[in-house]
């Protein structure tokens, strides 16, 4: 028996520098349309979440007022929702920062009501606009 070996010339073909370049800058173009709108809604999500965690720990705070006939003073801050005096558990397990990593702030009482409980938003300090607003209890947005 003979055995034919087929030689095949010119059917392996790699893709040139050109059409590699072509692909890099539509891959460009594409994330630097997609890229701002997911960005949007990430920072869209932190806001979301941080006021999420305010009416948690004001729930909370109501809860302990009712027990107690008053909120807890701004010396005493949050942590006295984690061991109230005279209940065997606490209100809350351990006291939320807000999704830029800060501590929320607490003042009994408060200038915009009977307490104020805010977060100075991404930058942590107080003012500032969009992402670095502050956001508290009292905004009802």
């Amino acid at each position: 028996m003979q055995s034919f070996k087929v030689v095949r010339k010119g059917l392996q073909r790699g893709f040139t520098l050109i059409e590699i370049m072509v692909v890099v800058i539509i891959l460009g173009i594409l994330v630097s349309l997609i890229a701002p709108n997911v960005f949007g809604v990430l920072d869209d999500a932190e806001v979301t979440a941080t006021r999420i965690q305010i009416r948690n720990l004001s729930v909370a705070l109501d809860t302990y007022r009712m027990n107690h006939s008053r909120y807890p003073t701004t010396e005493q801050g949050l942590e006295i929702l984690i061991e109230p005096p005279g209940r065997n558990r606490g209100y809350i397990d351990s006291i939320p920062r807000d999704s830029w990593n800060n501590e929320f702030e607490y003042r009994a009482p408060g200038e915009r009501g009977d307490y104020d409980l805010y977060s100075y938003g991404r930058d942590g300090q107080e003012g500032g606009e969009g992402l670095d607003a502050d956001l508290g209890n009292w905004a009802d947005e």
